[in-house]
């Protein structure tokens, strides 16, 4: 099993949708919140993935498909 941390940035435009939850749940990842700051209309979520490298990478991909900036923090764990 692979782990990454990534900050997710969030828009307006996709702020109220579960992107946390779909991603877990589209690409069997478990999602581990390490730090988040949101209001109403924007926020970003300092996440950790774990899961197959691949589904990570189609995770990421997903996200940002939908609008969200997906950012690296740190080295991969």
């Amino acid at each position: 099993m692979a782990k990454r941390r990534v900050m997710l940035t969030f828009c307006p435009e996709v702020s109220s949708e579960p992107i946390i939850y779909n991603i877990g749940q589209q690409f069997n990842l478990a999602t581990n919140i390490h730090r988040a700051d949101a209001t109403e209309d924007r926020g970003w979520i300092e996440l950790e993935l774990e899961g197959e490298e691949k589904d990570i990478e189609a995770g990421i991909a997903w996200a940002i498909s939908r609008g969200v900036r997906v950012d690296p923090v740190g080295e991969e764990i």
